[in-house]
């Protein structure tokens, strides 16, 4: 979001940013757009989701502006009814396959409200874009809409080339601790690894992952780092031998996915394990930036990591082609498609 607001804002457009504040929400930095954090009484489930989207709705009411976005399904009801009320344009931003992200689709009545959510008001978003191409194809094929495909690829920074095989062998996984990211099958994994992991981010599976660090032993192996800006996190990518990758197999949300750290580890020119899956095995197709994996398993994790820990050369090929693919999977390349999407909905 924060690539996307300066984008546009730069090429002239006034941008508010309205998100939630959580107990955990680090405070707002200073930006070129407005931002705005609503605070709730409820803090999780059907209360939350009812009292943040009440919230919104009335917020927009009496925004002044021209054009309403909204960021995932969760918070498209206010947009589409405010939008309407106030004769104003509408936009999705589908970062996920919200409907069928693991938390949704394995609990069967939460799935059933989301559904039916999504089937009602995605057609109605005749204007919309997402992170990739699988979930795009899946919506035409759905809704017969068109949407247009922007990819998080980070912002390319010409200077900023990686040093060669220098670093400290260190497994960096960044990103959300959530379920679904294949951290019970990396921590074991790590029994028969010969490196440190270390674990930049927060998330709803931080418990369980303190609770498997301490059952294999490995409190001095797996380092739970917290959360870190994007600018800090930029050089801490940068300083790690192997990112992490893995996404579960339940809902195509996950098997659609195309993870931000997909293309953090390409542009720090750090080779990756990553899976088998439709966006990945395309990228990877093009430019091998990563081992990947069929399944999501301790074996198959262990005995990827360790390839690349072990492989010399395969390691080298895979760091210069991060440093060709990321001429291509940038946020300059994307940052066109964003303007001239926006540019032909005012025209």
């Amino acid at each position: 979001m924060i690539r996307i607001c300066n984008s546009l804002h730069h090429d002239g457009y006034v941008i508010t940013l309205i998100g939630v504040k959580q107990h955990s929400s680090s405070p707002l930095l200073h930006k070129s757009y407005h931002q705005i954090r609503i605070n709730t009484y409820f803090k999780k489930g059907f209360g939350f989701y009812a009292e943040y989207n009440t919230r919104l709705f009335f917020k927009l009411l009496f925004l002044k502006a021209d054009l309403f976005c909204c960021i995932d399904l969760d918070t498209i009801l206010p947009v589409y009814f405010a939008g309407k009320w106030r004769n104003k344009k509408i936009v999705y931003d589908a970062h996920e396959y919200f409907s069928q992200l693991k938390e949704v689709v394995t609990r069967k009545y939460v799935y059933k409200v989301w559904h039916a959510i999504e089937k009602i008001f995605i057609p109605k978003f005749k204007n919309g874009y997402t992170v990739g191409y699988c979930i795009a194809t899946e919506f035409k094929r759905l809704y017969e809409i068109n949407y247009e495909v922007i990819m998080n690829a980070p912002i390319l920074l010409e200077n900023n080339l990686p040093e060669m095989l220098s670093r400290d062998k260190i497994i960096l996984y960044q990103g959300a601790v959530n379920h679904a990211r294949g951290l019970e099958y990396l921590i074991p994994a790590m029994t028969q690894i010969d490196a440190s992991l270390y674990i930049y981010g927060d998330g709803n599976f931080l418990k369980e992952t303190q609770q498997l660090i301490i059952e294999y032993k490995l409190e001095q192996k797996v380092i739970l780092k917290g959360k870190s800006d994007p600018e800090s996190l930029k050089l801490i990518t940068k300083s790690a031998y192997i990112g992490i990758n893995l996404v579960e197999n339940t809902g195509l949300n996950q098997y659609y996915s195309l993870a931000n750290k997909f293309f953090d580890y390409i542009h720090a020119g750090v080779p990756q394990v990553s899976m088998n899956f439709p966006e990945y095995k395309k990228i990877n197709e093009q430019f091998e930036v990563a081992l990947l994996i069929d399944e999501l398993s301790v074996n198959a994790v262990s005995i990827a990591v360790n390839t690349l820990l072990s492989n010399v050369d395969l390691y080298e090929s895979l760091q210069s082609n991060c440093l060709k693919a990321r001429e291509i999977y940038k946020w300059q390349n994307e940052e066109k498609k964003l303007i001239l999407f926006y540019k032909n909905i005012f025209e």
